[in-house]
């Protein structure tokens, strides 16, 4: 079972198409930077698609109109 929930996050962004763009581009910022708006061991996923997954479930990233991800 996928945590957090994609008919959750659908709510928070317009469409799976752009949940996509904007998980994968935190994934690699993630990966690049090791940079986590998280203390580590308090995500529930251990790979950071998850980890960002979580991030926008908690409102810890904006999404703005032309795709860009930004850290709150």
């Amino acid at each position: 079972m996928i945590y957090p929930s994609i008919d959750k996050l659908l709510n928070i962004v317009s469409s799976k198409y752009e949940l996509v763009h904007v998980i994968s581009k935190r994934s690699k910022q993630m990966h690049e930077y090791k940079n986590f708006q998280v203390d580590e061991r308090e995500y529930k996923s251990s790979k950071n698609i998850g980890r960002a997954m979580e991030e926008l479930e908690k409102g810890l990233i904006n999404v703005t109109n032309n795709n860009a991800v930004e850290e709150k």
